[in-house]
């Protein structure tokens, strides 16, 4: 648990008083510090609300942490937030927010549907890293709830509730085409029969703002969820999502053979792992009907830990580090694509040195070879290896301390 200095008090996060702490630092302009590491890092408090206020990491100075703290941030040469930060990304600590750009419409003209492209890898998954993608948001997201971090003591406390909750809290502050991301982001919530016409009825009212009439210009709503299947319609297809068992997102013939084309690894992938998630970011309208249609689609594999993962080699090493009771930080790729090489993840148990894991697949060209040296030798951080294409079981694991 987080332990911080606010003043000449020292506070530990889970303090019942943790919250009246910070409304007195926030209206004195009291910077806290956090004290992961002796000399303590300067963090700043963020008003999310009338009476709650969050501790955040200032800007730029996540390396500056203990690798085993929340606060922490990979080296930008791990992780595709290194592209997009301060430029699709942008941090404002003076009041708390940060602003997106984004590389995806919020908005249609006209009377036709006309679906994004998702036929090849960058309509959906650009490297232009002066605006996020559908995929670069859901990571922003997912990293910022923290879900693409470990250490055994999540064993067990992560499912839709709980990723529910963190992904919208971290939508807060975060604005995007003059809009609070917050009041743009539909997630389900999780379904309980007994209270399902009350939920429909919430669903109802968080969707309806963006309903058109026929012809005019439709806003969009951006849905994070998992996907239960894609499925044929007496017209088409849709997607059903798990927890909306009353309610589907229509696809276009159009948009459903370039979804399946271009997210057939991802398909193919969490169909092949036991108990893996497949989630879904997407934009979608209402039509004058009510009736929900997708606009685009990215999506996104997770075990089932939550941790997302981009092959079955991933998954094994994840799965092993889980069973050693390890403790490390998964690198997304964000806008990045999947030719450009990254590390699995970061071991954050071994002491100060901390240690990328790189995967080598079968059957990687000499460039791509090279590129890997390139970002070893270029980084502060040690390299584990697993090569793939020598047919060895995975290789030992430094030590944790």
């Amino acid at each position: 648990m987080s332990v911080y200095k606010i003043g000449l008090t020292t506070v530990h996060a889970d303090d019942p008083k943790f919250n009246e702490y910070l409304i007195k630092a926030y209206t004195g302009k009291v910077r806290p510090l956090c004290l992961c590491i002796p000399t303590g890092v300067n963090m700043y408090i963020a008003k999310i609300s009338q009476d709650r206020f969050l501790v955040k990491r200032m800007p730029n100075s996540g390396g500056q942490h203990s690798p085993l703290c929340d606060s922490y941030e990979l080296p930008p040469e791990l992780s595709g937030l290194g592209q997009v930060l301060g430029s699709a990304i942008v941090e404002n600590p003076e009041d708390a927010t940060a602003t997106l750009k984004l590389a995806f419409s919020m908005s249609k003209t006209g009377k036709r549907v006309v679906p994004a492209s998702a036929s090849i890898e960058h309509d959906s998954v650009k490297t232009d890293g002066n605006k996020l993608t559908l995929r670069g948001t859901l990571h922003y997201l997912w990293e910022q709830a923290g879900f693409n971090r470990w250490s055994p003591g999540m064993r067990s406390k992560r499912n839709w509730f709980v990723l529910r909750k963190f992904l919208l809290q971290q939508a807060e502050g975060k604005f995007a085409k003059g809009t609070e991301l917050s009041q743009m982001l539909y997630i389900p919530e999780s379904f309980r029969s007994e209270h399902k016409d009350e939920i429909a009825q919430r669903r109802m009212a968080r969707m309806m703002p963006i309903a058109s009439a026929e012809g005019g210009a439709r806003r969009l709503m951006l849905m994070i969820a998992e996907v239960k299947e894609f499925a044929q319609s007496r017209y088409g297809h849709k997607l059903i999502v798990k927890h909306v068992p009353d309610f589907h997102f229509m696809i276009s013939d159009d948009l459903y053979r370039r979804l399946v084309k271009r997210f057939e690894l991802e398909i193919g992938l969490a169909g092949a792992t036991p108990n893996s998630h497949l989630i879904a970011i997407a934009t979608f309208s209402i039509g004058p009907t009510g009736v929900a249609s997708l606009e685009e689609i990215s999506l996104m594999c997770v075990n089932d830990n939550w941790i997302p993962f981009e092959t079955m080699y991933d998954q094994m090493l994840l799965t092993t580090m889980v069973n050693q009771n390890r403790h490390f930080v998964k690198s997304m790729r964000y806008n990045l694509p999947s030719t450009s090489p990254l590390a699995c993840a970061v071991l954050t148990d071994v002491g100060k040195s901390l240690v990328a894991a790189y995967i080598i697949q079968p059957g990687a060209s000499s460039e791509y070879l090279a590129a890997v040296d390139t970002l070893i030798s270029g980084g502060d951080l040690q390299a584990w290896k697993w090569e793939l294409g020598s047919g060895a079981p995975i290789p030992a694991l430094p030590c944790s301390v």
